[in-house]
């Protein structure tokens, strides 16, 4: 069989680990074209896959009548634009998450897909991390028994250097951390509690890169991760324009009656996401997400509860995220041609989106409850969510 071929939009920095993971020719799967605004990594990517064409267009990419797929690997506010083209000319489209930064462009990818009838993928990657797959592995099998209540700590001691010195800084181009970021954690606290957010409160503030060194307007920003840049106000100078918050809390009410709350903060001195599920039978806590994490388990009613009364440890895989990158790429081409079937799905993607906006909406004006808006009929039916 003819071998699939998949193009990149958006060679550097996280497109590095695509080229990593999707060129297999021995499998049937060749990377053919690469695509960026940036000539340094364009001329990287062209030095590595000396056979494939290269653009700075990304309309010139789509118009290659041999590709079948892309990776749409760029800023969150073009990714409506771009993902749409490529449907309509054709491609399937692996997305990286979030699928949109508003509704109204959520909801034009899902139909253009639909009317297309092309594959769309995007890219929970948390969903293939070895350990969020236990924790559900443990949730659905009822040692806590019945799941009721969520709790995510997310603390990010790189965010100055990811999130600070680039476009991540600005609304515009993302709308803000709780989605940009956080649509990873909300899809996962989704997934595990097996509903998705009905009503959403929100509070956040931009309380301290706001009051560090910043670079002159025109200056080209860049992320970068360097240990010795803490605490931020001794770190080489940020972004402009910072007009995103760095911390934020939200409290999220399920379809299904239970409930879930999401703490932020990009200014800590350490990096985990560390969740808690409490059921009718039991708790169960995790320590890291990457290598060599912990799972511990409560079941037993005792006077000292430091102590659980099972620990786990997940090992990590080989590969980006523990692994969690060569798994979800793996899915998606074997989606492509017709293998398997998606790990993630449109609907659910929307979902994080939807909530993360409306979070947003609340921290920046009263701070009241939001009503999540409904997702049309025919959009779920598709995507199977109905």
């Amino acid at each position: 069989m003819r071998a699939i071929k998949f193009g990149i939009i958006g060679v550097g920095g996280r497109g590095g680990a695509f080229q990593d993971n999707n060129h297999l020719p021995e499998e049937g799967y060749e990377i053919t074209a690469g695509c960026d605004i940036n000539a340094e990594v364009l001329s990287a990517f062209s030095k590595r896959f000396p056979d494939a064409k290269a653009f700075t267009d990304y309309h010139e990419l789509l118009a290659q009548p041999e590709l079948d797929a892309v990776f749409i690997i760029t800023p969150d506010d073009l990714h409506e634009e771009m993902a749409c083209a490529a449907l309509e000319a054709g491609k399937h489209v692996y997305l990286e998450k979030p699928l949109a930064i508003t509704i109204a462009g959520c909801e034009n990818i899902l139909r253009t897909a639909m009317k297309t009838g092309k594959k769309l993928y995007i890219g929970h990657n948390m969903r293939c991390f070895p350990i969020i797959k236990k924790m559900k592995e443990i949730i659905d099998s009822g040692l806590i028994g019945e799941v009721q209540l969520a709790w995510e700590r997310h603390f990010i001691n790189y965010g100055g250097e990811a999130y600070f010195r680039d476009w991540h800084s600005e609304r515009k181009h993302g709308t803000g951390l709780l989605l940009q970021k956080g649509a990873h954690d909300i899809d996962v606290l989704h997934w595990l509690m097996n509903s998705y957010t009905t009503k959403v409160v929100g509070m956040g503030m931009l309380s301290v890169y706001d009051k560090c060194k910043r670079r002159p307007a025109g200056t080209p920003g860049k992320a970068h991760w360097d240990m010795k840049n803490y605490p931020p106000d001794v770190a080489p100078p940020y972004s402009p324009i910072i007009d995103v918050e760095d911390s934020n809390m939200i409290l999220m009410q399920l379809a299904s009656g239970k409930q879930c709350a999401y703490m932020q903060c990009h200014y800590t001195p350490d990096s985990d996401r560390n969740y808690t599920f409490i059921g009718t039978k039991g708790r169960i806590e995790n320590h890291g997400v990457a290598d060599n994490a912990q799972i511990l388990i409560w079941t037993n009613r005792a006077p000292d509860t430091l102590l659980p009364d099972q620990t786990i440890t997940v090992r990590g895989i080989p590969g980006t995220h523990s692994g969690a990158d060569p798994a979800i790429m793996k899915n998606f081409r074997e989606y492509v041609s017709g293998e398997a079937e998606p790990l993630t799905n449109p609907v659910d993607a929307m979902r994080a989106v939807l909530v993360g906006i409306a979070a947003h909406e609340a921290m920046r004006t009263d701070l009241n409850c939001r009503v999540i808006p409904e997702i049309s009929p025919d959009i779920l039916k598709f995507f199977g969510r109905n």
